[in-house]
């Protein structure tokens, strides 16, 4: 191999690149993991390979896997220094959804306790 040729994967995934041929190589690497992670969730929910419990987790394992794999090679999200704001910024991002769902499973928990008082259980809680 030439120098030239050892540069283009001298770079890590979600590194800047100097040539649009390893970047495209990078991006190809990805979709084929993404792809391969796809075929093996839907071939684990299908089958009976895992015990049944176990199809949860394993699903959620991949589905991890498949998050990290869109964040380094689509999203470029590294753990170089400069890369401060784009961690942040997911961060937050991760926080609003948690907050989101956490508030959604609060909210109809609640109202799911409330559907089934009478209107003279509802009346008399009022009044407290």
């Amino acid at each position: 191999m030439t120098e030239d040729e050892d540069n283009l994967l001298d770079v890590a995934p979600g590194q800047p690149h100097n040539n649009i041929l390893s970047e495209s190589l990078l991006y190809i690497v990805g979709l084929a993991l993404a792809l391969i992670l796809t075929g093996v969730s839907f071939w684990v929910a299908s089958t009976g390979v895992l015990w049944g419990p176990g199809v949860a987790t394993g699903l959620v394992v991949l589905a991890i896997a498949q998050i990290g794999i869109h964040l380094v090679f689509f999203l470029h999200i590294t753990s170089g220094p400069d890369n401060t704001n784009n961690v942040l910024a997911l961060a937050f991002g991760a926080l609003i959804v948690f907050l989101v769902m956490i508030g959604t499973i609060w909210i109809m928990a609640h109202m799911n306790a409330n559907v089934g008082m009478s209107p003279e259980m509802m009346n008399l809680q009022m009044q407290h």
